[in-house]
């Protein structure tokens, strides 16, 4: 079997998935990560910061050297959010195809059509499914159905823990003012979908993950585990008030707890509460699947660099 990868170079994490494909299943080979904080100053300066633009860099040249070694024939490396905005972008382009990896910097909309297509496999009655991508720079809803029906909000976590900072460990009433932002972002940026009703709620990319690996307290990633995993409304307002109530060391010591996310999950959790108040669903199916399936699921389309 042929094997693809893609690449994805997010705000806050820059993740790849080797796989090979049959019709329009996808059997997983390899995957890898790497928290770089890319966005992290990117709202104080507009621009990756040195040693993040160093350590991504450096994260796409060792993708490259492991796509060599596993015989890739094809892959498609994508930048979402930070490299949407960044002042530098061009530069980090040019050093990201010196390292071996070009990448393409993809709109908002084609971010959420790619989302979807790697997650609808997953649910069934997705028209009756709205799709929650937390990222670093935006987040992202997917109305189920075609999954054309979109909207890209600029309150992913890096970006919101510059917007809303907290204390370590946080005050009660900045947690409940996070959330209360979250819920007038999410409502007003969603308004035409006013009149619709969803079902559930499905939560894809790492404050989801972390969520379910921290319910389960999973001391080993176990993507098989996660994906299909079903949280309730109270499970995530408990987590929004345990969080919310430690330090980030604190936090890290949790089973479950991914070390680089410990800062920026009590943002992500507040949001998702947010999203299902605002909703109205009680529901949260977790999958561990999402943009980087749907970017090898497009490579067939024409899209993708040759291995």
């Amino acid at each position: 079997m042929k094997l693809l990868a893609a690449v994805d170079i997010g705000t806050n994490t820059i993740r790849m998935l080797v796989a090979g494909r049959q019709g329009g299943s996808l059997r997983a080979v390899e995957r890898m990560r790497r928290i770089t904080g890319m966005g992290k100053e990117l709202r104080a300066t507009g621009r990756i910061g040195e040693r993040e633009f160093a350590e991504s860099v450096s994260s796409l040249r060792e993708f490259r050297r492991r796509m060599d070694a596993l015989g890739v024939v094809q892959y498609r490396a994508c930048g979402t959010a930070a490299l949407r905005e960044a002042a530098n972008r061009d530069s980090f382009l040019e050093a990201a195809m010196a390292a071996g990896v070009k990448v393409e910097v993809i709109t908002a909309a084609e971010e959420a059509k790619r989302t979807w297509e790697g997650i609808r496999g997953r649910l069934r009655n997705g028209g009756s499914t709205v799709v929650m991508d937390i990222g670093g720079g935006s987040t992202e809803f997917i109305a189920g159905g075609s999954g054309n029906d979109s909207v890209s909000l600029p309150i992913g976590v890096v970006v919101a823990c510059g917007l809303l900072p907290l204390s370590d460990p946080p005050e009660p009433w900045q947690v409940t003012n996070a959330r209360l932002y979250f819920s007038e972002r999410i409502r007003a940026g969603t308004s035409s979908w006013r009149k619709r009703r969803f079902r559930r709620l499905a939560g894809t990319a790492g404050t989801f993950t972390t969520l379910a690996a921290l319910n389960m307290k999973m001391t080993a990633y176990r993507p098989e585990k996660i994906d299909g995993y079903v949280m309730s409304m109270e499970s995530l307002r408990n987590w929004e008030k345990r969080l919310g109530s430690l330090t980030e060391k604190e936090r890290l010591r949790l089973p479950g707890m991914e070390k680089g996310r410990e800062r920026y999950i009590v943002h992500g959790v507040c949001q998702a509460v947010a999203a299902m108040e605002h909703f109205g669903t009680e529901k949260l199916v977790v999958s561990d699947a999402g943009l980087l399936e749907g970017i090898l699921l497009g490579i067939p389309d024409g899209k993708g660099e040759r291995g």
